[in-house]
């Protein structure tokens, strides 16, 4: 069965990794993609520490800049996750295969989605600890 906390958790990621992304496209717009990608993970990192401390982890023991500093960490390692597999799938795999239309999108859509398990078991271990 699934918890409560990993729902919340889950809704919460899945409106920050929407920010994410939207906001990638935007930042797109202006400046070259590895750039959008860094960009626009700071807007998801800022909507999911908002939610998360809101909806999926409500009672915690550790004072909020200790959860700022933790949650920036397992973020940091989830941001690694994200462009390093953004930028291989866009660059190398999606050509290789013959995708091109939307392939930056997909692509980063799926560099977003990986980190799921590895944020959460962090932000439960060391962000929001209870």
């Amino acid at each position: 069965m699934i918890s409560q906390r990993f729902l919340m958790f889950l809704l919460s990621g899945g409106v920050a990794a929407a920010a994410n992304i939207g906001s990638r496209i935007l930042f797109g717009l202006w400046v070259p993609y590895w750039v959008s990608i860094m960009l626009a993970y700071f807007v998801g990192l800022a909507t999911a520490f908002a939610l998360m401390r809101t909806l999926a982890f409500t009672k915690t023991r550790n004072a909020k800049h200790a959860q700022a500093f933790w949650f920036v960490v397992v973020n940091l390692f989830g941001l690694l996750q994200t462009f390093v597999i953004s930028l291989a799938l866009a660059h190398w795999l999606f050509p290789l295969i013959g995708l091109e239309q939307g392939a930056a999108t997909v692509a980063h859509t799926i560099g977003v989605v990986i980190p799921v398990i590895t944020s959460y078991v962090g932000h439960k271990h060391l962000s929001f600890r209870h």
